[in-house]
């Protein structure tokens, strides 16, 4: 994959060979990328999807909280960046199936592993709050 970063003057994203993905770098489309991965409803909608294919409706009881309108809007992000596929099933009325692609299972996997050390640390978190509040 060519680095890309994103042309200020123009707000495109621009193919440039010199440059290596690097998120510390300001104009690095990896920022963009993680954004949309590890934003609250991304990291939860492509946790779901792990899980296995899903219509919007089912998507949408999975991620509790998550408005209509936000689901909608992180489930276009993820697809563009290539993590999510959209299938229109053949029924009246029609119906949409999300899954993950190859890539969407890779992230995914990564963010699973991260979810289970914060779900397992929570006690600690909560001590720490408590500590820091103290002070």
């Amino acid at each position: 994959m060519e680095p890309r970063r994103v042309d200020e003057s123009a707000g495109e994203p621009v193919v440039d060979a010199t440059l290596e993905a690097d998120v510390f770098a300001r104009n690095c489309a990896s920022r963009d990328i993680l954004q949309t991965v590890t934003s609250r409803w991304g990291l939860l909608a492509l946790a779901a999807l792990r899980e296995g294919d899903l219509r919007f409706s089912a998507l949408r009881r999975r991620v509790d909280g998550v408005s209509e309108r936000m689901l909608s809007v992180t489930l276009q992000s993820l697809e563009r960046d290539g993590f999510v596929n959209r299938e229109v099933l053949q029924s009246i009325p029609p119906k949409v199936e999300y899954s993950l692609t190859d890539l969407g299972r890779i992230v995914a996997d990564q963010l699973l592993v991260l979810i289970d050390v914060v779900e397992g640390r929570v006690g600690d978190v909560e001590l720490a709050r408590e500590a820091y509040d103290r002070q």
